[in-house]
């Protein structure tokens, strides 16, 4: 599939991926009892509400990883912040494993409707209606995994840092505040385009991508 038509399929799995991973964020922060996400109007899966130009260019630019514009959270809301931190955060990257899943079903049923092998619907002819879904399918699993175990790294700002520090003793919490801001999104983007960042987390996404999909 050529360039022009792979980014033609990734904007829509750009906007639905990002967006269900700061609602998700956002929902979970709300059922723990806070709602500064919703009283933010950031409870939608609308993407103007969660877009970051930055994030969203990293990702068209990548075609692995991105981000959204955090959902605002206060965790003096949790009855126990570190605990419950916790959980808010793993809530984005799971609703970006499930969504994978759910396309996942969906594309390996397609030989059955189709009578063709997954291959010969991911390279077949341009043109194809069936072929062009299928493609939308395999980009939307592969940046799903993607954002989530991106996500997963526990290094600042990501979710995974939040997990982590969550586990760790507090006497810990000021080495991840060094990070935190433009800092750690500095870091993370020289990571990114020096593809030290795919290195690590590449073998992990196509581990989950050959679980989910079967060739």
């Amino acid at each position: 599939m050529d360039n022009i038509m792979q980014l033609i399929l990734l904007l829509p799995v750009l906007l639905l991926s990002l967006s269900l991973h700061e609602l998700s964020h956002g929902y979970a922060s709300y059922m723990m009892g806070d709602p500064t996400a919703k009283n933010a109007g950031r409870l939608t899966l609308n993407p103007l509400a969660h877009l970051d130009p930055i994030g969203a260019l990293v990702l068209i630019m990548t075609r692995r990883f991105g981000w959204a514009k955090p959902v605002p959270i206060n965790p003096r809301y949790y009855d126990n912040p570190r605990r419950d931190l916790m959980l808010v955060s793993f809530a984005g990257p799971a609703s970006n494993l499930a969504l994978a899943a759910f396309f996942a079903i969906i594309i390996n049923i397609m030989p059955l409707i189709t009578g063709q092998s997954l291959v010969g619907l991911l390279y077949g002819m341009r043109g194809n209606t069936m072929i062009i879904i299928v493609n939308f399918l395999y980009l939307a699993i592969m940046i799903n995994i993607s954002l989530a175990i991106f996500n997963l790294l526990p290094f600042p700002p990501l979710d995974g840092s939040k997990i982590l520090r969550g586990v760790l003793p507090a006497k810990f919490d000021r080495y991840f505040n060094v990070l935190e801001g433009p800092m750690g999104m500095l870091v993370i983007l020289v990571l990114a385009y020096s593809g030290v960042l795919w290195a690590i987390i590449g073998p992990v996404v196509n581990g989950i991508l050959n679980l989910l999909v079967f060739f």
